[in-house]
């Protein structure tokens, strides 16, 4: 009689754990496939500040005769995915958020304000307030923060750049997906299989200093008073909408890790899904966005002229023989000071040249995939100077009309930091065209 209880019992069992499923939850119920209940709802994103490229084809490469380049950018057409771009640069005040997130992050650790997540991990309790006072309880904690003794000038107690550094983290997902790649720090022996399929081994960091390089209105011209610019320029209201620039190709990565993070921390607060990460453009999507939709214009309002009917200039470049403040500005402009293109896009021409992720190589063209083309390095310190070089595209406000056109490319090397480079993010689209 007792095994009889118990089989019923477990027969009751059973019962319960089939019928408590959900009909849409398990197949077991029906038969059926009818996949996984409870899925987060996803209706697609809309990123204030940034405007939808949608997918396509295009010839990329010059849209003129350009017979210095003719063997190493010949035409070639490629298929772009849909993808939100910032409709102008990153602006110095969009910056100094970044720059005081840091600021802050450091500063509460010294406080040590911190609390504990779900997971049992530790995180900064960002509801502490801190009291930047020289007189204040916090002043002491917070010390290291700012120049002291002989390093200050004027008395003033000024934040030391120094000071601020990003811990950036990426996965490497190229690394991952690779079936036999060797270990960086002893090359000549395969890595086990154990130890290739470690997670940790595909997780990179970089330790990152984000405050722009201010000096770069200096050393990148000599002979030349710029010296208001460098006191100024990043810190003073006046260019508060103006592109940032002194910015590394490195920096901007580490903005774009730190975007992603800020918009993740909102949206799992509200329980909303974000979709991709940020991240800079490829050659080829800047390019492809740049023409607004129109195939083999030489600029991003069509051309051939860089003047309209009424003799007006259409972007802040270096027209005729140096006449720089003919359109407007000496240096930069504010961001959205010329009309944008056909996709809503803002300065793709002149202003400051901007970073792409994509590694410069003279003859890419020639062998990158025709579905977005993209041709990444991540140099490291050790790496020759070659490999350190990076696409910038757009051309700037020391520049020819021949840098402002749509398929001119150029190259900086990724840790160095101009007067005239900035920088814009996009974030690839999911799912279907919107």
């Amino acid at each position: 009689m007792k095994k009889v209880v118990i089989a019923f019992c477990v027969f009751l069992g059973l019962t319960a754990l089939y019928s408590c499923g959900g009909s849409k939850s398990s197949s077991y119920n029906t038969g059926y496939l009818a996949g996984v209940d409870d899925r987060p709802k996803w209706s697609g994103i809309d990123p204030e500040g940034m405007v939808y490229i949608p997918p396509g084809t295009f010839n990329m490469g010059p849209s003129d005769q350009n017979v210095n380049n003719a063997l190493i950018q010949r035409s070639k057409s490629k298929d772009i995915q849909g993808f939100w771009m910032d409709d102008t640069e990153i602006t110095n005040n969009e910056y100094r958020q970044f720059v005081y997130y840091v600021r802050d992050s450091i500063a509460h650790s010294m406080l040590d304000h911190y609390e504990e997540d779900d997971n049992g991990n530790q995180k900064i309790d960002w509801s502490y307030d801190i009291d930047w006072a020289a007189d204040s309880e916090d002043a002491e904690a917070i010390g290291e923060l700012f120049y002291t003794g002989e390093d200050q000038f004027w008395g003033n107690r000024d934040l030391n750049a120094r000071k601020l550094m990003y811990k950036r983290e990426w996965y490497d997902w190229k690394k991952a997906a690779s079936k036999s790649w060797e270990d960086a720090d002893n090359s000549d022996r395969k890595l086990s299989m154990r130890e290739r399929n470690a997670r940790s081994s595909f997780i990179q960091e970089q330790e990152v200093n984000i405050y722009p390089d201010t000096l770069c209105w200096i050393h990148d011209f000599s002979y030349a008073y710029n010296e208001p610019m460098t006191r100024n320029y990043f810190s003073h209201p006046a260019f508060d909408d103006y592109p940032v620039v002194g910015i590394s190709w490195i920096q901007a990565n580490a903005f774009c890790d730190w975007r992603t993070k800020l918009w993740k921390d909102y949206t799992s607060e509200t329980g909303e899904l974000n979709g991709e990460n940020f991240r800079l453009p490829f050659e080829s999507e800047w390019e492809y966005a740049a023409r607004g939709g129109l195939e083999l214009a030489p600029y991003p309002w069509g051309g051939p002229y860089v003047r309209n009917s009424k003799g007006c200039l259409l972007a802040n470049f270096k027209p005729g023989r140096g006449n720089y403040s003919e359109d407007g500005g000496t240096y930069t402009v504010k961001v959205g000071s010329y009309h944008a293109n056909d996709y809503g896009l803002y300065d793709m021409a002149g202003n400051v040249s901007e970073w792409t992720s994509t590694a410069f190589h003279e003859g890419a063209y020639s062998y990158d995939h025709d579905m977005n083309p993209d041709i990444r390095y991540d140099a490291k310190q050790e790496d020759n100077s070659t490999r350190k070089r990076k696409v910038i595209r757009g051309g700037s406000w020391k520049d020819i009309a021949y840098y402002i056109q749509t398929g001119t490319r150029h190259w900086e090397y990724q840790d160095t930091s101009k007067s005239y480079i900035g920088f814009r993010c996009v974030i690839t689209q999911l799912g279907r065209s919107k």
